[in-house]
């Protein structure tokens, strides 16, 4: 039997550009839906590259489970040394923002100060402690901003934790996080292939925190825009000749918890501190930011998991 490039997903519309250039490529693959499913233990996983692309936002789509199938499927495919790009340490920072934040710091990485609770008057508490105003509330699990907002007093976060419109996260954890104030209203995603650096994207803030780059954002997704800004700016602008310190340390990151495609997030304040505060393992990429710039992330993607089948047919 031939080996195949199979990818774990569970959003076609995230996927269909990698797909086009693997078809591009030439390069043989399947793709795994896991949003349901079932695995026989007992028997061993198909030989070849597994990519996993699974998403935190997944029960955004009516896929709840998708990445506790997905967990399963990643340990029987490690249990039988499979080939795993983005494995189980992956999702697991995927799903979790407290994971990533401990992950980061591990490795001498700054965060924005995090506090996270689990109750109503456990968020009420978790603020008065951080002590910091404006401050801002998250999901553990989230995805395209789900759950970001911004406050400017406790009284504010009561009304809302107390209200109607309180959105409990999926996994019950709220974060309560410090506000980092930019000199001007955007953050910086760096992406990484195999590893390393690919490129940085500026990433305009001021309609607020929802961020997905995905083009299917942007005709699905009124909560996720993408594309140009009522002003005639992009959205999205990859930085020509990027580098920053803290490239290095990210590499290093991404090694020691055996991730190999991620976009990290950061923003940095008005003194000039370096904050970051996503790490996505499920990156996508917006195809107007890459045309302009010329720099493909799919395609540099489509290739890594090329050279990576071309490796163990070697073997």
């Amino acid at each position: 039997m031939e080996n195949k490039i199979y990818v774990l997903h569970e959003n076609d519309e995230w996927t269909e550009h990698l797909t086009k250039r693997l078809k591009e490529l030439q390069l043989p693959f399947e793709l795994w839906y896991l949003d349901q499913g079932n695995i026989d233990l007992s028997n061993e996983p198909p030989e070849g590259i597994f990519y996993n692309r699974i998403s935190a936002s997944s029960h955004t789509r009516d896929h709840r489970f998708a990445p506790e199938f997905t967990e399963a499927v990643l340990a029987w495919l490690e249990r039988h040394d499979r080939t795993v790009i983005n494995g189980s340490r992956a999702l697991r920072l995927e799903v979790s923002k407290v994971n990533q934040y401990m992950a980061l710091n591990g490795t001498g990485i700054t965060s924005p100060k995090t506090i996270a609770a689990v109750g109503k008057d456990q968020i009420i508490e978790a603020a008065q402690k951080l002590d910091l105003v404006p401050f801002i509330t998250k999901h553990n699990r989230a995805g395209k901003g789900q759950g970001v907002q911004l406050f400017h007093s406790i009284e504010a976060l009561k009304e809302y934790v107390y209200g109607d419109s309180f959105e409990d996260p999926v996994d019950g954890v709220t974060l309560i996080q410090q506000y980092v104030e930019a000199p001007e209203p955007y953050i910086v995603r760096h992406e990484f292939v195999g590893g390393k650096f690919l490129y940085a994207v500026k990433v305009d803030t001021s309609e607020g925190f929802e961020l997905c780059p995905a083009d299917a954002c942007t005709i699905d997704d009124m909560y996720c825009p993408t594309g140009k800004q009522e002003t005639g700016g992009a959205k999205f602008e990859i930085l020509e000749s990027y580098h920053h310190p803290i490239l290095e340390q990210y590499e290093e990151f991404l090694q020691i918890n055996d991730i190999q495609v991620a976009g990290i997030e950061a923003i940095q304040d008005q003194s000039g501190q370096l904050y970051t505060y996503d790490v996505n393992t499920n990156t996508n990429y917006n195809s107007d930011a890459e045309a302009k710039a010329d720099v493909y992330g799919m395609l540099a993607l489509a290739k890594y998991l090329g050279e990576q089948l071309h490796t163990i047919q070697k073997v």
